[in-house]
């Protein structure tokens, strides 16, 4: 087993022992790329959509929020696109009999060249020290140059084939580049096919008046349907946004790595219109807006990066992706795009009702342009637990799992820990537990020996822990760990509250964004 698959086999379990998510349904067996969140996982599932609400609806004058139905007027997708256009691409191994995604077959052949370039330019680079040149090494290295071309040669074929719809061109490309099944090893494929990606339900109390609906595959589609109604009881001035957090849909045929790809997943999506020729600058300052917001959870700025498409959507002229180094690659955990005047125009048409904005400092009126932020919230829970996930050796031969979350996204924030259950200090913690639930999610922990309580905090990502001891009933002091360096320090039950609320609040976050 390779180390990373290693890796997230443990995170996997440690996710189900220490109830951050299980597997939906598990007494039937289960249901398919389907997981629930425990007591923790919901905790910490919240918070980052407290952070992400917050840095959106706080942070910037001009986004407000809305909360849109599940449940829409099917044109709505008629309008978008999904109906004709929201298709996967798949294609099954006759031997192994798995299917694939066949864009992510053919990234991940793309990822292969990115690999061997970035390894051959380590090598390089500790081999001539300080005097090594990346640019010129680049330019001049046969085995670079070569899968640079191989590279560039295979993401304009991908782009054209893609953009042109033309499956057998496709199926081609796998063929002529040696593709195969990470299964069976083989390249017996079957011919690429679609499949379109909504689960379709029906709505009506009568079977005559019955009418197909759609579960929505997106939360954008309802902002865009609202924009006027937005617009005008807020009295919004372009540029502005609409922020929205929700459930969304699709009928994903290839599902894989726990929650990264599932068919019920939550999205946490803003929808920020500008004025026509003004997209692009609006685009690349909200990719540094986006990826500040990530880079202050503190899990490392070296395990972010931008990904530029070489293939758009239909909708878009432009598009970035955010990924995290998961335990499996680098992999996308927030898109950012210029979706153009597309949705709205399409809405405009099918709906017949006029969608503009009146702009009086240019006198016109005009059907905005949108730059779009997109997270799947359970890709970022995801790529926060990978990220804190470790393994630590102490001394003695002692070991610790510990998750290492940032302070205030933490399901609980601080452990209350009686010394002994006996000698009053079950009754003066609970005291102080009462006094501080009201500030912050405390978790009151009186069994087993404090050593073994200390490690169940550290494995759930409790930042800090209170232990009542003697002293805390003779002056009033209690002894404060740090689950990060487990050191320990006395301060005064009055202190409490002040030290531990300003490392835990949300707040915390914001002010790094602002910086």
């Amino acid at each position: 087993m390779a180390y990373w698959e290693d890796i997230f086999k443990k995170l996997v379990s440690h996710c189900k022992e220490y109830g951050f998510v299980f597997p939906s349904s598990e007494i039937y067996d289960g249901l398919g790329a389907v997981y629930d969140y425990g007591q923790n996982g919901v905790e910490l599932k919240n918070n980052i959509k407290q952070y992400w609400w917050d840095s959106m609806t706080l942070l910037n004058e001009n986004v407000v929020g809305i909360d849109a139905a599940i449940f829409m007027h099917p044109t709505i997708w008629k309008a978008s696109g999904h109906v004709d256009a929201f298709n996967d691409l798949l294609i099954d191994n006759k031997d192994s009999k798995r299917r694939y995604r066949v864009d992510l077959l053919i990234e991940e052949q793309i990822a292969k060249y990115d690999n061997k370039i970035s390894k051959e330019i380590e090598r390089a680079a500790k081999c001539f020290g300080d005097a090594f040149d990346k640019q010129k090494f680049c330019k001049t290295n046969p085995f670079v140059l070569e899968n640079i071309g191989k590279k560039e040669a295979l993401c304009t074929r991908f782009a054209q084939a893609s953009s042109k719809n033309n499956l057998e061109e496709l199926h081609q490309i796998i063929t002529d580049y040696g593709i195969v099944c990470p299964i069976s090893g083989t390249n017996n494929w079957t011919n690429v096919r679609r499949f379109n990606l909504m689960f379709s339900t029906k709505i009506g109390s009568t079977a005559d008046a019955k009418m197909e609906i759609y579960l929505r595959p997106e939360t954008a589609q309802g902002i865009f349907a609202n924009f006027l109604n937005v617009q005008k009881s807020g009295r919004m001035k372009i540029p502005f946004g609409i922020a929205q957090i929700g459930k969304a849909f699709r009928n994903e045929i290839v599902t894989r790595q726990f929650i990264f790809r599932m068919r019920e997943f939550e999205q946490m999506e803003m929808q920020f219109f500008v004025r026509p020729g003004e997209e692009f600058q609006w685009f690349e300052r909200w990719k540094q807006i986006r990826m500040k917001w990530h880079k202050a959870l503190g899990l490392g700025n070296h395990k972010y990066r931008f990904h530029d498409h070489n293939r758009l959507a239909h909708y878009a002229n432009a598009a970035t992706d955010i990924e995290f180094e998961m335990p499996f690659g680098f992999k996308e955990v927030e898109g950012i795009h210029s979706r153009t005047d597309f949705d709205l125009n399409n809405h405009e048409k099918y709906s017949g009702k006029k969608i503009r904005f009146f702009d009086p400092n240019i006198n016109k009126s005009y059907v905005p342009y949108v730059i779009e932020t997109s997270i799947g919230l359970d890709r970022i829970f995801l790529s926060i637990l990978a990220g804190s996930y470790c393994k630590e050796i102490l001394k003695g031969k002692d070991s610790r799992v510990v998750l290492k979350l940032p302070p205030a996204l933490a399901p609980v924030k601080l452990a209350i820990l009686p010394l002994v259950r006996k000698d009053g200090f079950p009754e003066k913690a609970r005291e102080i537990m009462d006094q501080l639930k009201v500030s912050f999610r405390c978790q009151y922990d009186e069994k087993d020996s404090i050593g073994k309580r200390y490690r169940r905090q550290d494995a759930i990502g409790t930042p800090y822990c209170a232990t009542i001891d003697q002293n805390t009933l003779d002056h009033d002091q209690l002894t404060i760990r740090s689950r990060d360096t487990m050191e320990q320090e006395h301060i005064s039950i009055d202190w409490l509250q002040k030290v531990i609320a300003d490392k835990v609040n949300i707040k915390s976050l914001l002010k790094q964004i602002m910086k």
